[in-house]
């Protein structure tokens, strides 16, 4: 079999026939007037990596071509490349395609007696989320060429009772990133030493999107538009079966479910998803693969703990999502560590293989899985009926950009969201009628409110692949309350709007208060514009236009004298960020506070607006930098210089007065570039590190700080307590912090907690970095609490012994600048909307931190 594969690579373009063959012989024969993927493209599939724009062209010629077939567009990525689902399946289907879809909306929902014994099964096929895991759109491209072309009455039979939906690529920006690169360093002969360049991607490489996050955690917490035009598109079909195709290791064979026990105690997926169904399914994967003769495993790894991975979100829409794992010829050929020649093409043959056969198998468990989604909604509300909790009610009314946000994640999950009727009070929080909502538990996503609102801290396994906390309300820093009973108000249908109204012109001075998400955002681009911008070390009481007002710490003051702009522009610009960032500015015609400081003291510091820099490249977290480059560009519409590690040495740091450093190990820098660093911050400067950045900086003698650590054992030849190797990997897993959530104590007067009302806050952590608390008594910015436990899973070692001691936030004076570090991650996948703010507090105001000695 590996000599065949070699001499398919060898005589592909000679012998095009024989390369189809390798793929598809058992489906012929094909409509000619169908053109294949190697007609269309010059190439047979194998013999090099397809460009993202060929294969949405491939697929637009299909829909032209085959009355089989229609084209969806359902968004766009970051770098504006198309987002497309191929609609294949008889002609009488794709005619009647949207009365098809009214009807599985309606079976989906439990209220309606609708039933699907006259529908066909609707099956989503979903390739390519990681850039660099490029066999399965190669294997799409074969998929839908065969549905559409195929003539074999096995196809057409399946056709009039399925209707495909084939998503060929869902991170199109990542894929052509990895194209490029396996492309451009393919050798000729072909190089299939793994040391070789074609195999060995620079970082970040094409595994992530544009902004380097892993749009296969993004299902659940929906960033980016490659999720959220999925998820919209998803919400109109609810298809019943999903497939999610990866790739991994080279030296692996091939994974496909069932994966291994669910982590979780209670999950909220019923069992039958996992065991029967997933079995059902399996021995059809056995069999094609059997057939073509390739190894595989199931069971030992993956699960599908956390909400968010395209192998788990449709399991909670009452759908059957199934993952796939392929070895990774990483290239074109590569060796595997048994001598044999691992090639693109027989990547792609497996992929292709368990295509069509979920498509057998969803065919002939059709009436099970229709059931299975009809009980699955059903149950939803027969399971919520059965629970005290009735609903959740949540709100900040002190930051209702934030809450909006909020809103707009439970929206785009269709969570029904009301306004609420009447104020509660509930788990020592207050909510008031018009200013918070109400999430009521009784609705058909009853297991996405459960994931969004409750917390989880027993587990029958210890060892995750991702995440075991994803509780989207404390992502959120949201304050909510379990209630029993409550007064509803009208369902929202979209995001509310903040309400904020235009400041009256004034001829003293203006107020923006800066506990509003936005506010950072509006502050920059005031700066840019040339506004002076004020802002209050402590807070005060003054009479405006909208009554006498309490402003807290951080709030900012645009006096009109000290202006170098005229009166009206500084009104206009005023009057724009209201309506573009929804901020909350009043007027002022006196400086004179009733209570606090006057709007003349000393302890309003004009600010000085941010010109930062971050290293970036080979050695750093990509994920990280793909985070703070994201929140800036995207929220804050704020420029960062990114500086690859290679360039640092001509780096002219005065051109700065913020850097950042990301987790990562900075290896490359030497004593001359750490002297540099530290005399730029002594200068005057700040420098802000996350995670293992900030554990780099400690030992690196940059900060005068320390790590709380492993004690070492000083008995020698000290007696080991002897375990079971099978059980090594378990107990080894249990040390690491794979990501949970702990509440934190907030110095909300320090000027990195400005624009916080409370001194508790939740954070995320995902390593076993521990800052110990700073040697000033005002240098813990933020520290663990007593009891810091919200969700997720840490040993009790890990937890008493080096969680509780330790410090989230501190900074470190360094003569006349700051390093501010960072022991957790605040920007954690562009979702700690909670935590944000931390680090813009930190780039914004950093400055103005002067730690006593």
């Amino acid at each position: 079999m590996v000599k065949s594969l070699i001499l398919f690579l060898l005589l592909a373009c000679t012998f095009p026939g024989y390369a189809q063959d390798y793929f598809f012989k058992k489906q012929a024969p094909f409509n000619p007037d169908i053109p294949s993927p190697e007609d269309f493209l010059g190439y047979p599939i194998g013999f090099q990596h397809t460009r993202h724009d060929m294969i949405v062209a491939y697929l637009e010629k299909l829909a032209e071509a085959s009355d089989r077939a229609t084209i969806t567009y359902y968004g766009k990525s970051h770098e504006h490349r198309k987002l497309v689902i191929l609609n294949i399946s008889s002609p009488e289907n794709i005619n009647k395609l949207e009365d098809l879809r009214l009807q599985q909306v309606q079976v989906a929902d439990p209220t309606s007696n609708m039933n699907a014994d006259n529908l066909p099964i609707f099956v989503n096929l979903g390739y390519n989320v990681h850039g660099n895991e490029p066999s399965s759109s190669e294997a799409a491209l074969l998929t839908a060429y065969v549905l559409a072309a195929s003539t074999n009455q096995e196809i057409v039979d399946l056709l009039n009772e399925t209707v495909v939906f084939l998503d060929p690529t869902i991170n199109p920006d990542g894929r052509d990133r990895h194209t490029h690169w396996a492309n451009t360093h393919k050798g000729n002969p072909l190089v299939d030493d793994p040391m070789d360049i074609e195999h060995n991607e620079i970082s970040p490489s094409g595994r992530t999107n544009h902004y380097y996050f892993d749009l296969n955690r993004d299902w659940w917490l929906a960033i980016h538009p490659e999720s959220r035009g999925k998820l919209n598109w998803y919400h109109q079909w609810y298809p019943n079966v999903v497939t999610d195709f990866h790739e991994m290791g080279t030296n692996s064979t091939y994974f496909f479910e069932p994966m291994k026990v669910n982590a979780s105690k209670n999950p909220i997926m019923p069992k039958e998803n996992y065991t029967t169904l997933n079995e059902a399914f399996a021995k059809h994967f056995s069999k094609g693969l059997d057939e073509i003769g390739s190894m595989y495993f199931t069971k030992e790894v993956f699960d599908g703990t956390y909400p968010g991975y395209g192998s788990s979100y449709p399991d909670l829409q009452g759908g059957l999502a199934l993952l796939f794992e392929q070895a990774s010829s990483r290239g074109h050929v590569q060796k595997q560590n048994t001598g044999e020649q691992l090639t693109f093409a027989f990547t792609i043959r497996n992929q292709y293989t368990s295509s069509l056969t979920t498509l057998n198998a969803a065919l002939e468990n059709k009436t099970i899985l229709q059931e299975y989604q009809k009980n699955f909604f059903k149950s939803a509300i027969s399971n919520a009926a059965k629970s005290r909790v009735k609903g959740y009610v949540f709100g900040d009314e002190n930051d209702k950009a934030r809450t909006n946000a909020f809103i707009d994640k439970l929206l785009i999950h269709r969570v029904k969201v009301y306004e609420l009727g009447q104020n509660i009070n509930t788990g020592g929080k207050s909510f008031k009628a018009g200013e918070a909502y109400v999430v009521p538990t009784e609705q058909p996503q009853y297991r996405l409110v459960q994931s969004a609102f409750e917390t989880y801290n027993e587990y029958t396994d210890s060892v995750f692949y991702d995440a075991s906390a994803w509780s989207l309300a404390n992502f959120y820093n949201m304050p909510f309350g379990e209630v029993s009973s409550f007064q509803m108000g009208k369902e929202l249908k979209e995001v509310p709007v903040s309400g904020f109204t235009a400041p009256q012109k004034s001829s003293y001075a203006y107020i923006m208060t800066w506990n509003e998400y936005n506010a950072p955002a509006a502050l920059y681009f005031l700066q840019s514009k040339g506004v002076v911008a004020t802002s209050a070390f402590k807070p005060f009481e003054i009479t405006t236009d909208k009554g006498r007002r309490n402003f807290g710490f951080g709030t900012l003051v645009f006096p009109v004298g000290r202006q170098f702009i005229s009166a009206d522009s500084l009104h206009q610009l005023l009057t724009q960020v209201v309506k573009d960032w929804e901020v909350d500015i009043s007027t002022t015609k006196t400086g004179y506070s009733t209570s606090g400081i006057d709007l003349g003291s000393g302890n309003l510091k004009v600010l000085e607006k941010p010109k930062a820099v971050m290293l970036v490249g080979e050695g750093i977290n990509s994920y990280e930098h793909g985070e703070v480059w994201h929140l800036l560009d995207t929220r804050v519409n704020m420029p960062i210089t990114k500086v690859p590690m290679r360039n640092f040495s001509r780096l002219d740091l005065n051109n700065y007065n913020v850097m950042v450093m990301v987790s990562g190990s900075y290896n490359q820098l030497d004593s001359n570039d750490i002297s540099k660093i530290k005399d730029w911050v002594g200068a005057g400067n700040t420098l802000i590190t996350s995670r293992t950045a900030s554990k780099w900086a400690i030992e690196k003698k940059l900060v005068n700080e320390t790590l709380i650590e492993e004690e070492k054992d000083t008995i020698p030849n000290k007696e080991v307590k002897r375990l079971d190797f099978v059980d090594s990997r378990e107990h080894i897993g249990k040390k690491s912090v794979g990501g949970a959530i702990f509440e934190t104590d907030l110095d909300i007067t320090h000027p990195l907690g400005f624009g916080y009302t409370s001194r508790r806050l939740p954070v995320y952590r995902n390593s076993t970095v521990w800052l110990a608390p700073s040697k000033s008594p005002y240098g813990t910015v933020a520290k663990y609490t007593e009891n810091p436990h919200i969700d997720g899973f840490i040993t009790d070692e890990n937890l008493n012994k080096f969680l509780k001691p330790s410090a989230s936030l501190i900074v470190s004076p360094v003569k006349s600048g700051r390093v501010i570090l960072f022991a957790d991650n605040p920007n954690f996948r562009g979702s700690w909307y909670g935590t944000n703010r931390l680090f813009l507090n930190a780039l914004f105001l950093g400055k103005y931190v002067a730690v006593p000695k």
